[in-house]
């Protein structure tokens, strides 16, 4: 996050010109705690994706190089988080869940988190990076909502294969532009992509960072079919009535995040969003309520 450029930094964690070898070796050593990563979203019980937007999973990430060129070794947080968010996307019952913070970066080379999972930047500068990540969505179970979902069947969980970009324009005006395509591997089935755009808002400070930005989401028809249709089979079991998605828009949002950085180890992060289902997503009998929101509130341990 770009309040790592405001946090002090030791000089012997000043980026050296390692030898990729060196740099493979130390990513070996801190593998077991990357495979925690990749894990921990169980704990939390969450589909990935979220009503989050994908930027608010790494906000800043793109702007620190550029306004901090000597990226430490490792930039290690640790916490806990409480969420409150809707059951499944067209719900409109909303449950809270408890899960671990874990985000883990090795200089601007690699990645573990919960949010946006194992990955690589493998192309990256001054103000931009791109790379591929690998996720995990945990599906959907149809007893989580009897009323609604009863004849449906699960939705398994699968890992989800991600390729993103991320460009920031210039320190005169730090508006990041984001991209991101996601392959689901079973499960969810098919593809998504996301596009969208933040920057920090005035107001910001070393002590609170602050940004915003808006996120739209297009799927195709696989996917939408998986999470928002009804074949013949289903609509039998279910009551529910045949409906046949198609791909395109799924949704559109805002996100808002804020984070106050109480000590040079502890930081308090604040996340909102609100989405608007759309095409499929919104016409379908499942939706309950085409307008998503959530709220995330969790305290990090900078190690």
């Amino acid at each position: 996050m770009l309040v790592d450029s405001f946090l002090p930094k030791s000089p012997e964690l000043e980026r050296p010109d390692a030898h990729p070898l060196t740099c493979a070796r130390r990513l070996v050593r801190h593998l077991p705690m990357l495979v925690v990563c990749l894990l921990a979203p169980w704990a939390a019980q969450a589909q990935t994706p979220a009503p989050l937007q994908e930027w608010q999973y790494s906000p800043g990430i793109t702007l620190e190089k550029m306004f901090e060129p000597n990226v430490p070794e490792w930039n290690n947080e640790f916490g806990l988080s409480v969420e409150t968010r809707p059951l499944y996307e067209g719900s409109n019952t909303y449950r809270s869940l408890v899960g671990p913070v874990i985000d883990i970066q090795y200089y601007d080379i690699a990645f573990a988190s919960v949010g946006e999972g194992l990955g690589v930047n493998v192309v990256r500068g001054e103000n931009y990076r791109a790379g591929i990540a690998l996720a995990y969505d945990l599906g959907r179970r149809a007893d989580d909502d009897l009323t609604h979902l009863k004849g449906l069947g699960n939705i398994s969980p699968a890992p989800v294969v991600k390729l993103f970009v991320s460009y920031a324009i210039s320190k005169e005006f730090p508006l990041v532009l984001r991209a991101d395509v996601r392959q689901f591997v079973g499960g969810a089935d098919g593809a998504v992509a996301d596009i969208n755009m933040y920057l920090p808002l005035p107001g910001s400070s070393a002590s609170l960072i602050m940004f915003a930005g808006p996120s739209v989401t297009l799927a195709d028809r696989l996917h939408l079919q998986t999470l928002f249709g009804i074949n013949g089979n289903q609509a039998i079991a279910s009551g529910h009535p045949d409906y046949q998605a198609h791909g395109g828009f799924e949704s559109a949002g805002l996100g808002f995040s804020i984070t106050r950085i109480l000590s040079t180890r502890w930081l308090l992060n604040a996340e909102v969003a609100a989405n608007r289902l759309l095409g499929s997503a919104r016409e379908s009998p499942l939706t309950q309520t085409n307008r998503q929101y959530v709220l995330a509130l969790s305290t990090a341990y900078k190690w």
